[in-house]
């Protein structure tokens, strides 16, 4: 191909450059009729923005699992209203992070939450808690 050009009296890089692209940009005009990358990127939201019109931030409340609800009662646990928007804040704090199943300490208060149905799995009080060992998370939050 370079031959060809070369023959055909183009004798620079910069006007076989100049050659193709005005055959490319003929084409490209006649082909896409779409936005420009400006339109695209001015348009760019940033993921706080799409968090809060998501549905995760639109359901803000957790759920507590039967078995959550369970050791709540076992072990005399009560959240004051405090407390609960803290352990609301720690789950949403998990989410921007991308965890999964989340450990949330609030206080002396230790909460394993699924993140994605934001449902708190269980609950235990740390001064009880014998070993403080806490499987099955991929991260923690203590707020």
């Amino acid at each position: 191909m370079m031959n060809n050009m070369i023959g055909n009296n183009i004798a620079s890089i910069e006007k076989m450059t100049d050659i193709i692209g005005k055959k490319n940009s003929d084409n490209v005009d006649k082909m896409y009729n779409g936005k420009t990358f400006a339109d695209i990127y001015n348009q760019k939201r940033s993921i706080e923005e799409v968090i809060s019109d998501s549905d995760i931030k639109s359901s803000k409340g957790l759920k507590f699992s039967k078995h959550a609800g369970e050791r709540l009662e076992q072990r005399d646990i009560r959240l004051s209203d405090e407390q609960m928007t803290r352990l609301e804040e720690g789950t949403e704090k998990a989410i921007l992070k991308g965890i999964k199943e989340s450990l949330v300490i609030v206080d002396d208060l230790s909460f394993i939450v699924n993140t994605r149905n934001r449902t708190v799995i269980t609950a235990m009080d740390q001064n009880n808690n014998e070993d403080n060992i806490y499987t099955n998370i991929d991260g923690a939050v203590i707020i």
